[in-house]
């Protein structure tokens, strides 16, 4: 898909990246000799050679430090300019908040992770309307922690819970229980999703539909059964199906009052302004463009504008 965007607008952005570009390399290289400098002083035992290697470090850091307010100037203008025209490229109603996210009452709300995030970073919420279906989506990092006894005192170390895109849209239809869906692959990278007790879902009861896919690939339950296979039909089981397929990693869905909820994870942060290669290539929004049309398009793939339902 062509991104009708202004080259005046690109080719102003990439002086300003080039020279960011420029100093950082410049403040970190500063830095870094600084370092070695000191590092074999104190293996010679010259402390004098030291203090010069660490005065030395003051210039590189200062560079960074002034550097950083036009880091900020350049990544707010990619979002808000290049990233928001491409949203308008491929539907009017798409808009971009780079600030908001998906809140973590709202992660933990969609009941596709088993553990509560003690660090939670959402960013790049993205909203929009598909024919009859409202939507939105945001890049989400969950992580837990864990702590242990060394010898040196406490050691805590961090695991993702969930990094990736949180994706919403309208199901038109209160559901009356909640129905979720997770990958049944524990070696996959999103094995951290599950407890050990897997099969013990509290109130809900786990669900085996006719559909051989599902029931290799995924674990179902739902506190209504009757409703559970009521939103699962053959035709949604498969779309889900092949949308799982198309995907990266195995996703995870639920249905909650009236909201489907599906979980993309991904190895990459999207939407960012890059720093050491230009906006000249053709191709340097191919990643992002790619993502959004896949998300704008959920919609159709999963049939959603057909409404067999109404809200109750």
């Amino acid at each position: 898909m062509a991104t009708l965007i202004n080259e005046a607008l690109v080719s102003d952005l990439e002086v300003l990246r080039k020279k960011i570009a420029i100093r950082k390399i410049q403040g970190w290289s500063i830095i870094v000799a600084g370092v070695i400098i000191i590092v074999v002083a104190s293996m010679f035992e010259q402390p004098i050679i030291a203090i010069i290697g660490a005065l030395s470090l003051i210039p590189g850091i200062v560079i960074l430090i002034k550097i950083g307010s036009e880091t900020t100037v350049y990544k707010n203008r990619f979002k808000n300019e290049i990233i928001g025209a491409t949203l308008s490229n491929i539907d009017p109603s798409l808009t971009l908040a780079p600030t908001n996210g998906i809140q973590e009452e709202e992660f933990i709300y969609t009941q596709l992770f088993t553990k509560e995030p003690d660090s939670y970073k959402t960013e790049d919420l993205i909203s929009g309307k598909h024919d009859k279906t409202s939507f939105y989506f945001a890049e989400v990092h969950a992580q837990y922690k864990t702590q242990s006894q060394t010898k040196n005192g406490t050691k805590t170390e961090w695991h993702d819970i969930f990094k990736g895109i949180i994706f919403s849209a309208d199901f038109n239809k209160h559901f009356n229980g909640t129905t979720v869906i997770r990958p049944k692959d524990l070696s996959s990278s999103i094995g951290a999703w599950f407890s050990k007790n897997i099969f013990s879902f509290g109130d809900k009861d786990l669900i085996e539909l006719e559909s051989e896919y599902f029931n290799k690939n995924f674990v179902t339950y739902s506190t209504d059964q009757v409703e559970g296979r009521y939103i699962l039909t053959p035709a949604m089981m498969e779309k889900i199906a092949e949308l799982n397929e198309r995907s990266h990693y195995s996703i995870s869905l639920s249905f909650i009052n009236a909201n489907m909820y599906i979980a993309f994870p991904l190895d990459q942060n999207y939407f960012e302004a890059p720093i050491f290669s230009s906006l000249l290539r053709p191709d340097f929004l191919s990643d992002d463009i790619a993502i959004l049309q896949f998300m704008f398009n959920i919609a159709t793939e999963l049939d959603l504008n057909t409404r067999i339902w109404t809200k109750q």
